[in-house]
């Protein structure tokens, strides 16, 4: 029996010496301000508390070494001390998914107490221990320096209003960043059973017997679920059918994240032994894990073969032709790795009975899909099926696929329960999709002058076990295989290809990085080779209006890519050791799909509002740009006046939110609802409207599919970029400018901390981020060992300029800005160590130049 003090009442404890305060406080305690990243490891400092004064982490903190403690939660911080540091991570925009913000609110309160004047580079030393996969530290810092001169009583904080342009708070930034805006983990219901899932040992094996009877002898077990349980479609994917909820006796495996059965007991430590009890027998088959050896087709993975998709795009005169008659020529097999999303929440999903039906919590980026998918899976209609969005701790893509929620849908269903399925670090790491590896043969040539003649790119895609979204990844990836230039003749493939490893899909940028580091490595090869001048090689082919994009697509608004480029001219000049790259990202996913979104505003008294919609908050600030949007069709100021709700009960369609397109589908059905309001006010006050009700649709069925022989429309919009990365004389990077053509910013503060947030992903991505696999298996599942970087890891400038090239389509002229911020990133990296070194880099990930 332990004593000790938390927030300031004394409590006693009687259980495991070894079980973590982190456990103790998340189940016992009901407190979900400190938050489970990574499942004990100590990596990502989301858990951290205050004992006795010092920062500690909860996920390491042993209840047996608790006797006498004095523990301070954020509950227990005094409420000025909340409130200040709180409002300072709001106002600096130091909070996007919010997931790890408590962490870091609990090690500035700590730092402050002892140190009320640190200086910038004390602050990033001191939220070193920290992961934060949204913003890139920067606004973190910020944050922690600006709530340092409140308290000494220097500045005060004043928010923005909630028009376009302006930077009002974030919505729920402050709840979020106290951590009181709970994620689908921090939900408790009474009642409520766990599930766990047991994962297949093999990448490629016949199931020859599942035995559970062991696991069932478990006390507090309930019940375990394999593939006969399913009543409905067994297959899941949003776009291709073909990843199973469970792998059944008789069945082959494809990957190691494979599920065989779910285990629903009382609690999830009861769950996990259980699962730790099945027995399963193999055949143990060879896996195949090699792009090229899956193209030979000697072992077929899929009954429509290791093909999911080709696309070919060609166009003008044959590049062969063109490039003998080239004045320069470079022809390279560049090669980029698979990543891990790393958001900072893992995937965790309630569902329960309702009537006939289940209402399942997600923090999914697409509700009305997997609504469709549950539906199919219990064999429902899709109105028996509510989808209620909790807000996602990051997501980058990596959220697109049914994962825990499928799970704990079937569960609720069978069982007439409660039922929350989560899964761990490890666990997520080894069931998610990842970033695309690519394997890219290239050639590019150029004349005397330097004006760009021909492509030619063949570039095969790992896609993995399933499809996910991998075919529209690798179309992406031939779309933008000649990058931000205009390239008059152009020869590309791409191909997404099954493999025993792990599953690819979406990340944020889509399948463009790969093929954007391709062509500008070989850009800076055509400028060795007729000593041009990278910036004025890149200013010569810039896209323009008029000019056609490498699907064909001829730009006919306003193009802002020369602009991003004359922005950065005299600091790349100005610049002794500077790389140098440009970026294209088409904003939504068109190519010939419809692409809908629909709204609905609900008048409430006292001139507040009510918005429903269909889209996912994962961080990236959708809510607050559509209550901005709203604030600024009625004229109104005051953001705080609009609450939010995403579900599927209201019939709010919304797609995937992915592709930078939730700005332009969202607020386009805003305006369409906000017309029907205004009319309204035309001749009634607000008090008079309540209870009145406005929908607003919008619809995109005007692009076309790469191959189109009509006029080519691919995208409805896109945005560009030109990134610099500057080194000091060591190699070592001390600056990185943005330079950004997203169309109209509407909201300033938050489009800064995304575009940081993304050159940090793609900084990353260039220098230290690989998830390695052996025999189709990862080397690690720790999320301390992916790669991911930390505040000392990041230069401290990192500089954002912004480029306002209104799209006449889009909503107050908005594109988006999500993807496009880390897509040149790691190709300007490259680029700037061959001006250093004079070596040229064709792979993925890079060796940084000073840790050689």
């Amino acid at each position: 029996m332990i004593s000790f003090y938390l927030n300031g009442k004394e409590n006693i404890y009687c259980g495991e010496d070894s079980k973590s305060l982190l456990v103790w406080l998340r189940q016992e305690k009901k407190i979900a301000t400190v938050k489970d990243g990574c499942s004990g490891e100590g990596t990502c400092g989301a858990c951290l508390v205050e004992i006795d004064g010092k920062a500690r982490l909860a996920c390491k903190t042993a209840m047996g070494k608790m006797g006498g403690a004095k523990i301070v939660t954020i509950e227990g911080f005094p409420e000025n001390v909340r409130g200040i540091l709180a409002k300072a991570f709001v106002s600096s925009a130091a909070v996007q998914c919010g997931f790890c913000t408590p962490g870091f609110l609990t090690r500035a309160k700590i730092l402050l107490d002892n140190n009320l004047n640190p200086t910038r580079d004390e602050v990033i030393k001191a939220v070193r221990p920290h992961l934060c996969r949204c913003t890139g530290y920067i606004k973190i810092v910020d944050a922690i320096l600006l709530a340092a001169s409140i308290f000494r009583g220097e500045k005060s904080i004043k928010f923005e209003a909630g028009r376009v342009g302006l930077s009002p708070p974030k919505y729920h930034a402050y709840e979020k960043a106290l951590g009181i805006d709970a994620f689908v983990d921090d939900i408790y219901f009474d009642d409520m059973l766990h599930g766990a899932l047991y994962f297949s040992e093999h990448p490629r094996a016949k199931i020859l017997k599942i035995d559970l009877r062991e696991a069932k002898k478990v006390s507090g077990v309930v019940a375990i679920f394999t593939a006969k349980d399913v009543p409905g479609k067994i297959n899941m994917g949003s776009i291709v059918r073909d990843w199973p909820l469970y792998i059944g006796e008789g069945e082959i495996t494809h990957f190691i994240g494979d599920v065989l059965a779910c285990v629903v007991a009382e609690d999830e430590e009861i769950a996990r032994e259980a699962v730790g009890r099945i027995k399963v027998e193999y055949e143990v088959l060879q896996p195949v894990t090699d792009v090229r050896d899956s193209l030979k087709g000697k072992i077929k993975l899929h009954k429509n073969g290791n093909i999911l998709k080709k696309t070919t795009i060609c166009y003008g005169k044959n590049v062969k032709d063109i490039f003998k008659n080239s004045a320069y020529v470079t022809s390279k097999n560049i090669t980029t790795q698979l990543i891990e999303h790393a958001y900072m929440e893992v995937e965790a999903s309630i569902a329960m009975p309702e009537d006939d039906g289940v209402v399942v919590y997600t923090q999914g980026q697409g509700i009305f899909e997997d609504r469709t998918q549950i539906a199919d899976l219990l064999n429902l209609e899709k109105g028996q099926v509510k989808v209620r969005l909790r807000p996602a701790g990051g997501a980058f893509g990596g959220k697109e696929d049914l994962s825990a929620h499928g799970h704990a849908a079937l569960a609720a269903y069978k069982l007439k329960k409660k039922v929350k399925v989560k899964l761990n670090r490890s666990e997520s790491i080894r069931m998610s999709t990842k970033r695309h590896p690519m394997i890219m043969d290239y050639t590019i040539g150029c004349d005397e002058k330097g004006k760009f003649t021909a492509l030619y790119a063949r570039i095969a895609g790992d896609t993995g076990a399933y499809a996910s979204v991998g075919a529209p990844v690798m179309d992406r990836a031939a779309t933008h295989a000649g990058g931000a230039y205009y390239i008059p003749n152009i020869d590309a493939e791409s191909m997404a290809v099954y493999t025993n490893n792990l599953p690819c899909g979406a990340m944020r940028g889509f399948g463009v990085n790969q093929v954007t580091f391709a062509v500008e490595v070989l850009i800076d090869d055509l400028c060795q080779m007729g000593g041009f001048d990278r910036w004025e090689i890149r200013y010569l082919n810039a896209l323009d209006t008029g000019l056609t994009t490498t699907s064909g697509h001829r730009l006919k608004k306003e193009v802002g890519l020369k602009r991003t480029l004359e922005s950065v001219k005299d600091m790349y000049r100005n610049s002794e050791y500077v790389g140098i790259a440009c970026g294209i990202k088409n904003c939504g996913i068109g190519n010939g799909l419809i692409e809908e979104s629909e709204v609905m505003i609900e008048v409430l008294a006292d001139r507040r509002f009510m918005l429903y919609h269909g889209w996912s908050e994962m961080g990236q600030g959708i809510d607050t740009v559509a209550g901005q949007i709203i604030c600024e069709s009625l004229g109104f100021d005051d953001i705080s006046s609009i609450d939010v709700i995403s579900t599927t009960e209201y019939e709010t369609v919304g797609g995937s939110t992915t592709a930078s397109r939730g700005t332009y589908l969202i607020g386009k059905a805003i305006l369409a609802a906000v017309e029907k309001l205004k009319k309204d006010l035309s001749d009634k006050t607000l008090n008079e409207l309540v209870g009145n009700v406005y929908r607003g649709r919008y619809v995109c069925d005007w692009t076309t599919s790469p191959g189109y022989k009509g006029e080519m429309v691919s995208h409805f919009a896109y945005s560009f970029a030109t990134h610099l990365v500057l080194l000091d004389n060591n190699g070592d990077i001390k600056r990185i400018i943005g330079s950004h053509d997203s169309g109209r910013i509407v909201n300033r503060k938050l489009f800064e901390g995304q575009v940081q947030g993304g050159i940090v992903m793609g900084l990353g991505y260039a220098l230290s981020e690989n998830l390695l696999l052996e025999d189709a298996k990862p080397k690690t599942t720790k999320l301390g060992k992916l790669g991911l970087l930390r505040s000392t890891d990041v230069p401290e400038n990192i500089d954002v300029i912004t480029i306002e090239t209104e799209d006449i389509d889009a909503p107050y002229g908005a594109k988006g800005v999500g993807e496009i911020s880390s897509i040149p990133t790691a190709a300007a990296v490259a680029s700037a160590y061959r001006y250093f070194d004079g070596k040229a880099r064709y792979s993925l990930p890079l060796t940084p130049l000073s840790k050689k």
